[in-house]
């Protein structure tokens, strides 16, 4: 494109934050294409000036910090490097899988070490405080790699919000080794007012005193007050959290039965039971079978172990090409995995053929609609299947979302990553299982939760996360809009090859299936270029915020192929997934405006 700029302003970010200036941010920016095989090269020019990452792929700085911290107090800093967990079950599970991987090595001196209160923290703490707790696996720093993965593709690690407000707890001595710790009861009594929990009035419907009532926003009297983080002037006191977590759920339970406008405020008639809202098809489905995790690879995790633990152990099915790290949960921690990538009716006819000769499986997992391909699977038929042959299905509704798409009805357990779109704000992480009353496993499943579910996410995320959802319903109809506008800006230019939208796809009729009255199709989409070279063109002039994950309210754009399946390239183009695909998650921008920034970039792509 003549006249065009060789590096163009707002290109210049490398590594900064996404959003910009946010502490806690989930994106990065890599605003060219060449930074992002850099940043898979692990070239310095990039990987040094990032400021953060994705938070399961790059551990945030305040988590690295305490974890040398840690090392240096309790290990061999040359030698040992440690992993945190929000629990100790969290890091016995990374201590079994460091072994499990690594079957011939001598590992004796892998150790967890358990972090917990001071006996004056706890003396001086009302009994409801939030007081600091973790778990560190101290493992040999050769075992990095494997440590590094367990993270991944668990989600099980600790977020940098809980590693900032342990490690000003381990420096002010408020945390300590346990085996420095008392055993003795503590002495209650009331302690500093900022590391108090506000009292809570059982009979007050919103869960807080009447002194504390939340305002018609949803924030609290500001003399009573004082924000996680007030350069954001939005977020309650992670006093708050378990009303937030309550919150959370109910707007999640609220979202799967109700045909009707979600509230947005805690204090809502409607936003206190949801289950009196008007209902779909799941007539017994409340709050109650909805349970957090701190990230929705995490809540994938859990839902495999409680379908392992509840049903049988045997391999599972990932229909569809998954997020990586679905696959990888499959494979590694179980039996195995059967993965049908193309997702279409030849590799169903295929499972049926195995199913019918005797073969048994545990699970089949899909997504719905797929990323990056935003291809829809047949969840009538996998339904039937699963109900004729026993086995459980697991659908992750992320992309789709609870307001477009009502995939309950066909599955045993959903899964979702709330970090995305539930959130929009890229500040926090998040995940939801959630058990389908109706499923034949609900009582097992629902047994096997009573005794092994831990609630590891973090008060202040969860305060976050709360504060965020509250204008879900809006946001994901917006985004929705935009979306398919950009993807009709897409599909008429000549020099784009293919466009990825539920809408345009050949397996749009299952998305109608469970498409909802008035939904649209998502904010997500792909598309694919004639040439790499196209591709990086287009890329590069694209004035977007450019960086990894998806649901935000501003629009983000990353050449997904590149960033997730670097190293297999070739593996992942059979199953469609091309190397110059660019994957585009729309945001709420002026529709207009954000159809002249594609307008601009589709025109920097050199004349064929």
């Amino acid at each position: 494109m003549p006249g065009l700029p060789a590096v163009l302003p707002f290109n210049d970010t490398v590594g900064d934050t996404v959003p910009p200036d946010t502490a806690h941010a989930v994106s990065v920016s890599l605003p060219t294409w060449r930074s992002n095989v850099a940043y898979e090269e692990g070239e310095r020019w990039v990987v040094e000036k990032m400021q953060c990452g994705y938070p399961r792929f790059f551990i945030h700085k305040s988590i690295d910090r305490l974890a040398a911290t840690i090392v240096h107090h309790h290990g061999d800093q040359n030698r040992e490097k440690a992993m945190l967990f929000a629990s100790h079950k969290g890091a016995q599970r990374c201590e079994s899988f460091l072994k499990r991987q690594n079957p011939n090595a001598n590992l004796s001196c892998i150790r967890i070490l358990d972090f917990i209160p001071a006996t004056h923290a706890r003396e001086t703490a009302e009994p409801n405080a939030i007081l600091p707790r973790l778990s560190a696996v101290i493992y040999p720093a050769e075992l990095w790699p494997t440590a590094k993965q367990f993270w991944q593709h668990t989600g099980e690690g600790m977020s940098s919000r809980r590693a900032e407000f342990c490690h000003r707890a381990l420096d002010e001595h408020r945390m300590v080794e346990s085996s420095l710790v008392s055993n003795s009861p503590p002495r209650v009594t009331r302690g500093p007012k900022r590391y108090q929990k506000l009292s809570v009035d059982l009979k007050n419907t919103n869960g807080l005193s009447n002194s504390e009532e939340l305002g018609t926003n949803g924030v609290s009297n500001p003399d009573s007050v004082q924000f996680v983080e007030e350069r954001f002037g939005r977020n309650l006191n992670s006093t708050f959290a378990s009303q937030a977590k309550l919150a959370v759920r109910k707007r999640i339970a609220g979202s799967l039965i109700s045909d009707t406008e979600l509230p947005e405020s805690l204090d809502h008639p409607e936003a206190e039971n949801p289950t009196r809202l008007r209902r779909r098809d799941v007539p017994s489905f409340s709050a109650d079978d909805v349970f957090l995790y701190p990230t929705g690879m995490n809540a994938i995790f859990h839902a495999h172990e409680a379908l392992k633990s509840s049903i049988r152990e045997a391999k599972s099915v990932m229909y569809g090409f998954p997020y990586v790290d679905t696959l990888k949960v499959l494979e590694k921690f179980g039996p195995g995995a059967v993965f049908y990538g193309h997702g279409n009716s030849s590799d169903l006819d295929d499972l049926e053929r195995r199913l019918e000769s005797g073969e048994r499986i545990l699970s089949l997992f899909c997504e719905f609609p797929g990323n990056p391909l935003l291809r829809s699977p047949d969840v009538k038929r996998i339904r039937a299947l699963a109900d004729k042959y026993d086995f459980a299905v697991v659908i992750d509704e992320t992309i789709g979302n609870f307001l477009n798409v009502h995939v309950l009805p066909y599955a045993d357990v959903l899964v979702s990553s709330l970090t995305k779109i539930f959130s929009g704000d890229s500040n926090v992480m998040g995940g939801s299982m959630i058990l389908n009353p109706n499923s034949r496993y609900y009582s097992g499943l629902k047994q096997y939760l009573s005794e092994d579910y831990e609630d590891t996410q973090f008060e202040e995320d969860s305060v976050y996360l709360e504060r965020n959802s509250r204008d879900f319903v809006s946001r994901s109809q917006r985004v929705s809009h935009n979306a398919e506008v950009i993807a009709d800006t897409l599909r008429a230019h000549p020099r784009v090859k293919q466009v990825n939208y539920p809408k345009y796809s050949d397996t749009k009729h299952f998305y109608d299936v469970c498409r909802l009255p008035d939904a649209g199709y998502g904010g997500l989409l792909s598309a694919t270029f004639h040439t790499m070279e196209d591709a990086e063109a287009f890329y590069d002039h694209l004035d977007t915020q450019k960086g990894p994950s998806l649901g935000t309210n501003f629009t983000i754009s990353s050449p997904f192929v590149i960033l997730a399946h670097y190293t297999e390239l070739d593996w992942a183009a059979q199953f469609g997934c091309e190397a110059s695909l660019v994957r585009f998650s729309v945001g709420l921008e002026d529709t207009e405006s954000l159809k002249k920034a594609f307008d601009f970039a589709l025109a920097a792509i050199p004349s064929s």
